[in-house]
């Protein structure tokens, strides 16, 4: 981030935006570059949106351009399209009250873009430009960002109030960003975090992956600390109430988890099965004489509940079926011979297993130095033994058998149960020996002399 002064910031911003907002104020309105696209540049990062807030009103934009979308009317906003691109632009307004504790009851436009700036949620995007300005920022987001900070615009319990979303947006921003949050606007999300319960499973779970997914999911201690988990993912804070009394493991269920989210690349699947991974351990969690904790059983209560708590934030089929599967064998020894290896990929999938081997060692790094090096040794070379195993093309589902339902109907082998319990009893052998995978051993083994 440049050291500019507010008054004397440049932003380049691209073309086709440049050229609305030059239309827009050649008409006699104002016209800025506003939120997120303006902290972005500031902060040196690419925006992925450029949003244009004018003093002009809805219809007064649509008049001054040929091409353009009734979005948001009710709201302000019409979409302007240049070229291939679009760009919301939006009429300075003043919020009502918010009834549903997330969208205003009644929208006011104005000419001033002070009033615009005041309603929005954090000082960083509150911050607008052109050229003929500069750079507008009213309540010091360029010095929040230079101090790193998350602060409501104003009163923050009223920003939160406004609409309880905001809530996890902080928490968001300052995962993706590496910031702190101002203790006004903390203790402002502590008091209102009740209020999530109104925001839909949809809205929260996209806030949630962002989170996940950011540059610090350590964040989520915070939301932890701050009482917002406990609201959509209570799960998370009995996990991080439940202590691990045993020599593989030095942390919480919940600490271990935030290091092993840590230990992951930012990909949603691993993020996700690293949160939940361990779920299932307060349930099954018991003590034997020797003061040793155990969680026999974790993995199997772990993925039903992963599914239901993925059922309940709305997440797609593909993405649940994946997570919770990762769940289940995220603790399942890792094979140590070649058939073993072959039987298992089998059953993962040549998609998953890469995957479930990240999971382990993710899951490994968060635990103790207990045989630390051991278990990351096994997991390197069972990864190198996938990898040969890929480059060797073995059969490994029924698709790889070197014979087909065709072959097997031509034999005489009547379609349906029959046949699949044939090829299941193939594919088992070819697991065990790769070399049988031909047309002539498995016809001659398993076809040739039965009976019809």
């Amino acid at each position: 981030m440049s050291d500019y002064s507010a008054r004397d910031f440049k932003i380049q911003i691209p073309e086709n935006a440049s050229r609305i907002i030059d239309v827009i104020q050649k008409a006699g309105f104002e016209a800025y570059a506003v939120g997120g696209c303006v902290r972005d540049s500031v902060m040196g990062r690419r925006p992925h949106d450029w949003d244009i807030t004018t003093s002009a009103l809805p219809m007064e934009v649509k008049a001054l351009f040929r091409r353009t979308v009734d979005t948001g009317l009710k709201h302000g906003t019409v979409t302007v399209l240049m070229g291939e691109e679009a760009f919301e632009i939006t009429t300075y307004r003043i919020d009502g009250e918010y009834g549903d504790g997330r969208h205003p009851d009644q929208v006011l436009f104005t000419r001033s873009l002070e009033e615009d700036l005041k309603r929005r949620d954090f000082t960083i995007n509150a911050m607008a430009y052109n050229d003929r300005a500069g750079l507008v920022d009213l309540f010091d987001g360029l010095g929040d960002l230079r101090r790193k900070c998350i602060r409501a615009v104003g009163d923050p319990r009223q920003r939160f109030e406004e609409d309880a979303l905001r809530i996890l947006r902080a928490l968001r921003f300052a995962g993706q960003f590496g910031f702190g949050i101002e203790p006004a606007t903390s203790a402002a999300i502590r008091a209102l975090a009740p209020t999530l319960s109104r925001i839909s499973a949809e809205r929260i779970r996209e806030e949630l992956n962002k989170l996940l997914v950011s540059d610090h999911p350590e964040l989520l201690r915070t939301a932890y600390a701050l009482g917002v988990t406990r609201v959509f993912l209570p799960e998370f804070d009995t996990m991080m109430e439940t202590l691990q009394n045993n020599p593989h493991h030095c942390f919480t269920v919940g600490e271990h988890t935030i290091h092993a989210i840590q230990n992951t690349r930012q990909d949603l699947t691993l993020r996700l099965t690293m949160l939940l991974h361990d779920v299932g351990k307060p349930p099954c969690r018991w003590t034997d004489e020797n003061g040793i904790d155990h969680f026999w059983g974790h993995p199997e209560k772990g993925a039903e509940m992963a599914e239901e708590i993925l059922r309940r934030l709305k997440y797609d089929n593909a993405t649940l079926k994946n997570v919770t599967r990762l769940v289940l064998l995220h603790d399942q020894a890792l094979p140590e011979t070649d058939a073993a290896l072959r039987r298992m990929v089998s059953k993962v999938g040549e998609d998953l297993f890469p995957l479930l081997l990240e999971v382990h060692e993710a899951d490994v790094l968060a635990q103790g130095a207990f045989f630390l090096e051991d278990k990351l040794e096994l997991i390197a070379e069972c990864s190198r033994r996938f990898d040969r195993l890929m480059e060797s093309a073995q059969a490994l589902t029924l698709k790889d058998l070197a014979i087909s339902g065709k072959d097997l109907i031509s034999a005489g082998v009547r379609p349906g149960v029959e046949m699949g319990r044939l090829l299941d009893t193939m594919l088992e052998d070819v697991l065990d020996h790769p070399e049988h995978n031909t047309r002539d051993y498995l016809l001659g083994t398993y076809v040739e002399g039965r009976s019809s």
